[in-house]
């Protein structure tokens, strides 16, 4: 028994130290493991990184604007400003090379419906004043229930270096026409952008945006009288966005001035030029603003106009001149905090002065009598859209028109001036159930014809179907 005491006491102290014997070997595995987790992190971080700068590549090579519903954008009218997308939809990325879908492009169809009530006929619409060409879409339309103008829109990148985009319009009397259809660069650089085909005019504020978007049923009589509603030419567009944090871009078009204020002809020169100028920004975090200055020159060559004459009745004259228009627009919008989800304003408002110079044929195939016609008219409106809660907007527009002192030369005794101006009111509300729909309450007292007060009703639908790109300030 005394003889195991002193073994155990030397078992128990040499375990000890058998144990200090192996740990270097232990820290030197442990330190192998720790060193093998090392290289293994830092390699598959590298694969990684790799990998995003492929994705970052292809990005850069097919370059693609993310896809938002019409009515969303249509109603953001929200801070921070931004620079204009086209009017058209952009492209919607193309899926990976060799991808059954890659070359698809995205589709978007915009259906509407008016019902119209009128007190006056609008067959007989007129504005007082202001020759405009025949077929013009001027006015209220027609009366009762009715298809309003759908649009079917197209858009894909084409290449690393440009894509195209088209807007087909349908017409409620079953007729198709083509509102949009061109090309534009996505990697000239330097802020440069080239726009080549059918496209409308970047000039002013409303010019450029398709019908669904605007805030109203119908665009403002300074439109109607000055640019037969809304200008679009084929033609080539340049613009350059400033590479600075003011917002600021400028614009250069040529057309072929096909539509009023010119007119189609077999030229083969230009017809048509503009030149934009826009800047904007941000005020704190809730306001932002957008102001621009545009002019227009088209050219004319007998042009088919409908007038009123002295003695009261219609007549057509044919128009060969020269037409400059000046557009200055500004927009204002406030959202708390830039978040318009439950409410916001916004107030716009622009000014047009047209100058027409040339020579009038009055009352085509009957009179046919030639003189020297000099015209300066102007007109302008003012809107304010408040967003007063979710889905809930209610709106407020005046406008007026200046149809100047026209000068007709030889056939000064076959028109009356009254110095009558032109004006008209507008309320409208509308609801919003999501960001793919609207149904809208307009009511209008239209004062364009001289001693004609023309009450008007509008109550309107659209729906937006597909992918739509996201619309401009």
């Amino acid at each position: 028994m005394h003889k195991l005491l002193p073994a155990g006491l030397v078992l128990a102290l040499a375990a000890p130290l058998s144990a200090l014997a192996d740990t270097p070997s232990d820290i030197r595995a442990l330190r192998q493991e720790i060193d093998a987790m090392r290289a293994a992190y830092e390699a598959r971080l590298q694969s990684l990184e790799q990998r995003l700068e492929a994705a970052e590549a292809a990005a850069a090579a097919s370059p693609s604007t993310a896809s938002v519903p019409a009515s969303a954008a249509a109603q953001a009218g929200a801070p921070p400003l931004q620079a204009p997308e086209p009017a058209a939809p952009p492209a919607v990325a193309a899926t990976a090379p060799g991808g059954a879908n890659a070359f698809n492009p995205s589709m978007s169809l915009i259906l509407s419906g008016l019902y119209t009530r009128t007190s006056q006929d609008p067959a007989s619409y007129a504005i007082t004043g202001f020759q405009l060409p025949t077929g013009a879409e001027a006015g209220p339309g027609t009366r009762g229930l009715s298809l309003a103008e759908s649009e079917l829109g197209f858009a894909a990148s084409i290449d690393p270096w440009l894509r195209g985009a088209a807007n087909i319009a349908l017409h409620p009397d079953d007729t198709v026409s083509v509102e949009e259809a061109y090309i534009q660069t996505t990697s000239l650089g330097n802020g440069l952008s080239l726009k080549a085909g059918r496209f409308f005019s970047g000039v002013g504020y409303l010019n450029p945006q398709h019908a669904h978007t605007w805030d109203f049923v119908d665009n403002p009589l300074a439109y109607q009288a000055l640019l037969g509603t809304q200008y679009g030419d084929d033609g080539v567009q340049l613009a350059w966005l400033a590479p600075i944090d003011q917002y600021v871009e400028l614009g250069a078009e040529i057309g072929r001035g096909r539509s009023f204020p010119g007119s189609d002809s077999a030229r083969n020169g230009a017809g048509m030029t503009a030149l934009t100028a826009h800047t904007g920004g941000d005020v704190g975090v809730s306001h932002s603003w957008r102001a621009g200055l545009s002019i227009l020159n088209a050219k004319a060559s007998d042009q088919s106009l409908v007038a009123t004459n002295a003695a009261g009745q219609t007549v057509t004259n044919a128009f060969s001149g020269s037409t400059r228009v000046w557009v200055a627009d500004a927009v204002w919008k406030w959202a708390p905090n830039g978040n318009a989800t439950r409410t916001s304003f916004k107030l716009q408002g622009e000014y047009l002065r047209s100058t027409r110079s040339g020579s009038l044929v009055y009352d085509v195939g009957n009179a046919d009598s030639t003189g020297l016609y000099r015209v300066v008219q102007s007109g302008w409106y003012v809107q304010g859209v408040y967003q007063f809660m979710p889905s809930w907007r209610v709106g407020l527009r005046t406008e007026r028109l200046d149809p100047g002192t026209p000068d007709y030369g030889l056939n000064s005794a076959s028109f009356a001036s009254t110095g009558f101006h032109p004006r008209k009111n507008s309320l409208m509300l509308d609801f919003s159930p999501s960001e793919f729909s609207r149904v809208r309450l307009q009511l209008a007292q239209d004062r364009s014809r001289e001693g004609v007060s023309d009450k008007q009703v509008f109550l309107q639908y659209q729906m937006s179907l597909g992918a739509h790109g996201a619309h401009s300030y």
